[in-house]
């Protein structure tokens, strides 16, 4: 098989032969390429101290059409034609941002005006769940105890445990939905259970458990809600594993639930029921004590008792439309609107 090669440089002008640039043979040898078929060729771009090359390799063929062999150049571009090249990839560059800044600047009130409306729908969809959450929650405080103190208080005081604690802003969000709605499953106790005044029995009570269970099943058809489903289950689990509904203990218990535990407890013991008296503050704290690390995450109780009386102060005597305006702050900070807009 024949085989030719030749250098020669290349201008707009004329062409001429020159010596063989050092460094062309290594440069070639490390390029590998196919043989090119009849009617096509191989072009290759090499860059050496010398300058720029253009290898070209070009099949011959024969009187039968058949490729006897290959021709084989190598160019040398002078500077002339070098900066010329420069000068068309830089126009084309040029062009390609001028043409986009200028379909960018057509296109951007249109995807502006696309991206604010789907904020507007996304902020409109975030405003109707958390309108739902006080909506369940509303219920459930009209069939148990009549009012939605005792929700906004234990939500309030979760998200004010949960950041002495330092917890990421995910759980906080988590926590407050699902303070809002840990007792949402009371919707479907019997009246007969559920408003008993006086103690449950074995079988009334197994009843009045099933309301973790219920909860998840009213919550279960909302996607935003489904956060909320680990304190709805496992509010009533203990630490030492005697809880319900699945009697899991210590730290398998998720932490929301267990921080959850502690504020729900003590509202309940500082809250006046029709059934009880509302215990004064030390008397609540210490059975709080008593009960770390049989009811309780001890660490958890430590944590609530460093902030226990400040968070009294301003949750525990406020009244519910105080209470409201301290839970929209809340939301507003968390989830960047105001439920009530």
């Amino acid at each position: 098989m024949a085989f030719g090669f030749m250098v020669q440089q290349a201008n707009w002008h004329s062409k001429c032969w020159i010596e063989k640039p050092d460094g062309l043979d290594s440069a070639l040898g490390a390029h590998l390429h196919t043989w090119p078929a009849r009617g096509s060729d191989h072009r290759n771009s090499i860059e050496l101290k010398a300058g720029s090359l253009i290898q070209v390799v070009m099949p011959l063929s024969g009187k039968a059409s058949d490729v006897i062999g290959y021709l084989e150049g190598v160019y040398l571009l002078d500077d002339a034609t070098t900066a010329s090249m420069r000068r068309q990839v830089l126009a084309g560059i040029a062009t390609a941002i001028a043409a986009s800044m200028a379909v960018g600047l057509l296109l951007f009130p249109i995807l502006s005006g696309l991206l604010g409306r789907a904020t507007g729908l996304s902020d409109r969809l975030l405003v109707s769940n958390l309108s739902l959450m006080r909506s369940l929650g509303a219920a459930v405080a009209k069939r148990d105890s009549d009012t939605d103190a005792h929700n906004y208080r234990v939500a309030l005081y979760a998200v004010a445990l949960a950041e002495s604690m330092v917890l990421p802003a995910d759980e906080v969000r988590h926590l407050l939905v699902g303070a809002f709605l840990h007792d949402v499953g009371k919707i479907g106790i019997p009246d007969a259970i559920l408003l008993k005044p006086g103690k449950l029995d074995d079988d009334e009570f197994a009843v009045m458990k099933s309301h973790a269970i219920l909860g998840l099943d009213i919550i279960a058809g909302n996607e935003w809600l489904k956060d909320a489903a680990c304190i709805v289950r496992h509010h009533h689990e203990r630490f030492d594993g005697k809880g319900y509904p699945d009697g899991i203990a210590g730290v398998n218990i998720p932490i929301g639930a267990r921080l959850f535990a502690v504020v729900d407890v003590f509202d309940a013991l500082v809250s006046a029921r029709p059934y009880k008296a509302a215990l004064p503050l030390d008397v609540a704290l210490k059975t709080l004590v008593e009960e770390s690390g049989q009811h309780f995450d001890p660490s958890i109780v430590n944590a609530f008792i460093a902030i226990a009386m400040d968070c009294y102060q301003a949750i525990g005597r406020s009244s519910v439309t105080e209470l409201n305006v301290q839970l929209d702050e809340k939301l507003r900070e968390y989830f960047k609107v105001l439920a009530h807009q």
